[in-house]
């Protein structure tokens, strides 16, 4: 009876150490990596400035070998964040300093951007890549090849809508920040015609025929808002003596196969297609009417009459009045 009676089992021991020191927070577990792996320093991995998205972003393409397109929209097929998003958070890395990108324009005349990531910042001013990188020897077992920083492949240009851009906070380590490039201005709309003295009657008009445009083709369905605001440079083509029918063929000829925006695509037609108004025509000279010569009958004198007959001094009180 001196031996204890175990009746429950001791609890498995945990896989993850606890810390005494720490007993709440992150516990790392990590283990030693010998291939497929990157070396990112803690200056970007705990940036406090940059935003998540911004030093995840760097993390991948710091991980990328070198030449892999990193443009705005590759990486935004190859993750879940917008492009508008992506575009921002570049250009946080850029304004940063762990990203340079440059345009060039190659011999054939297209323009490219180049994008250089950096991994260490350093305190002076990092010169842009060559135009021409020497080709890169071949390695060999005894000497590997050195990692430089990841330069991203020659992409071209990509057009996105200029967004106003924050000027950059100063850096930590003392070193001018990098100013943002200057953003061009934004087109402006085209603006619609409108007629030199509207009237009601024809404004009647050109609603009809905006209205009306759907019987040619479905696609062209207007709401009362668009009506409204086209009908004034539909009355702008009647006012320059264009027929309704020729501004309805002008509107429907050649539509593309899907319109997705209908208002824009006939207010650019009307802008676009817009005739020149018509020359003034020069001044009507009057019509001077001469009377001719008729041949008396009685006397055969010259007379002017309008028709055959006797002239005044042969012509008796029962012969018809004549005008001369």
């Amino acid at each position: 009876m001196d031996t204890q009676q175990i009746s429950v089992p001791s609890h498995a021991p945990s896989r993850v150490p606890v810390s005494a020191a720490s007993p709440s927070g992150v516990v790392h577990i990590n283990s030693r990596h010998t291939s497929r792996f990157t070396v990112v320093g803690n200056h970007l991995a705990q940036h406090r400035e940059l935003s998540l998205l911004a030093i995840g972003l760097g993390l991948h393409i710091q991980s990328l070998p070198s030449g892999a397109k990193i443009g705005i929209k590759v990486l935004a097929e190859r993750f879940p964040d917008s492009e508008a998003r992506i575009a921002a958070a570049l250009r946080e890395l850029e304004a940063h300093g762990y990203l340079r990108r440059s345009r060039e324009r190659l011999p054939d005349g297209r323009v490219v951007t180049r994008t250089c990531s950096y991994n260490q910042l350093g305190p002076g001013p990092r010169t842009p890549p060559a135009r021409a990188p020497r080709p890169r020897p071949e390695p060999s077992p005894d000497r590997p090849l050195p990692l430089p920083a990841t330069c991203g492949a020659a992409e071209p240009a990509e057009s996105h809508t200029p967004v106003s851009q924050p000027l950059p906070p100063p850096r930590s380590d003392g070193a001018p920040a990098p100013h943002p490039a200057p953003v061009p201005p934004p087109i402006a709309p085209m603006q619609l015609p409108v007629p030199h003295a509207p009237g009601a009657e024809v404004h009647r008009t050109a609603a009809a025929l905006l209205a009306g445009l759907r019987r040619d083709d479905p696609q062209l369905i207007l709401s009362e808002r668009d009506v409204d605001r086209l009908a004034p440079a539909v009355a702008a083509w009647l006012e320059r003596e264009v027929a309704p029918e020729t501004v309805r063929r002008a509107l429907t000829a050649d539509l593309p196969v899907s319109l997705k925006h209908p208002a824009k695509f006939l207010g650019h037609r009307l802008v676009a297609l817009l005739p020149s108004p018509l020359p003034l025509a020069p001044p009507r000279t009057p019509v001077c009417r001469v009377t001719p010569f008729q041949t008396c009958d009685g006397c055969e004198r010259a007379f002017r009459s309008p028709r055959p007959g006797r002239c005044r001094d042969c012509r008796s009180d029962d012969d018809h009045p004549l005008t001369v």
